[in-house]
């Protein structure tokens, strides 16, 4: 995908995406990375310069309405009128996908109920909270029962209750068999909801997997001790540079957490504590745990100059018969 005039650049360079039906699809970046993009292309929003975009088996540039009728948008901001009742809003969007008066209606009080906003049928969608708006905005995204479903942040801005909300939203989507492609600032939203993950920078597809795959691909454990005192740091990353299996990491300022990768965390906690109180140095806390996703988005970003991806056997882009399987809902190919 390229725009610009004499000087083209590429949006989106060789990206390649699939969602089988029932999934999520999570799509990761930096700001700037190409999300946005990608999203407008599948959308029909947005015509790509080359490539092939395919929803439901329906090419979005040779067909795009017959595209818009399988797909579903909830954008980062909720597209509703805030002085039409939560009611008016679904009949209206129901109306304007061409379905009968009265159908209309029921479709309405349908997703009302379904939502948990029966209570606010007849209020006006101005005076809804974030999260209310947020879901009258992915019910009117769902009108016409579409096969894909594509969440754009749907969470940005909305309070811990509502996001809880709104990810159960996402799980039942999941279940009644819609595919979902969903872009967040949230990686701990990613971790949980989606079943894969793609990351892109610089419009190319830098890694793809499952959360538990993309983890691995920076390392096994990390060990993580909270010291008493600030003055104890370089002794403890003495301690630390000798146990791991990589340089201890320490943020600076006032944090008192060093970091380090280790191979056996189990054993490699007991040895550490056991020199740490040797050395005596005050140990607050300490604990092993697996990478975070916000430790393999930083760390896969950072490098994006070099791609890192799941084995070639484990790749769909690798495998000839995903082109071909009906259960594929969303496929993306740019050049």
């Amino acid at each position: 995908m390229e725009y610009g005039g004499r000087d083209r650049k590429r949006a989106l360079d060789g990206i390649e995406l699939r969602v089988p039906e029932g999934t999520v699809l999570g799509l990761l970046g930096p700001n700037g990375a190409g999300k946005t993009t990608t999203v407008r292309i599948i959308t029909t929003l947005l015509r790509p310069t080359a490539g092939r975009v395919r929803v439901a088996g329906v090419d979005v540039c040779a067909d795009p309405m017959g595209a818009r009728r399988r797909l579903g948008l909830s954008g980062q901001y909720a597209a509703v009128d805030e002085q039409l009742t939560g009611f008016e809003n679904l009949r209206m969007v129901a109306r304007l996908y061409g379905m009968p008066r009265r159908r209309a209606a029921e479709r309405a009080d349908e997703l009302l109920a379904a939502f948990g906003l029966e209570a606010a049928r007849n209020a006006r969608a101005g005076t809804y909270s974030g999260g209310m708006r947020r879901r009258l905005d992915l019910a009117g995204a769902l009108v016409s029962r579409p096969r894909v479903v594509v969440l754009d942040e749907p969470t940005t801005g909305l309070d811990p209750r509502a996001r809880a909300e709104m990810w159960q939203v996402i799980t039942d989507l999941v279940a009644d068999g819609s595919s979902v492609l969903l872009t967040t600032q949230y990686l701990e939203e990613a971790d949980r909801l989606a079943d894969s993950i793609a990351v892109i920078d610089h419009g190319t597809v830098i890694a793809n997997g499952t959360p538990a795959e993309l983890k691995s691909t920076i390392g096994g454990e990390r060990l993580t001790v909270t010291l008493t005192d600030l003055a104890d740091v370089p002794a403890a990353m003495a301690v630390l540079a000798r146990t791991g299996v990589d340089s201890p990491r320490w943020e600076g300022d006032d944090t008192l957490d060093v970091t380090v990768a280790v191979a056996d965390g189990s054993k490699t906690l007991v040895a550490v504590l056991h020199r740490l109180d040797q050395e005596h140095i005050g140990v607050a806390d300490a604990c092993v745990h697996r990478p975070s996703l916000d430790e393999v988005f930083f760390t896969l970003t950072e490098k994006s100059t070099t791609e890192i991806t799941l084995p070639a056997a484990d790749r769909l882009c690798d495998r000839p018969e995903a082109v071909r399987s009906p259960r594929r809902q969303i496929e993306v190919l740019t050049s």
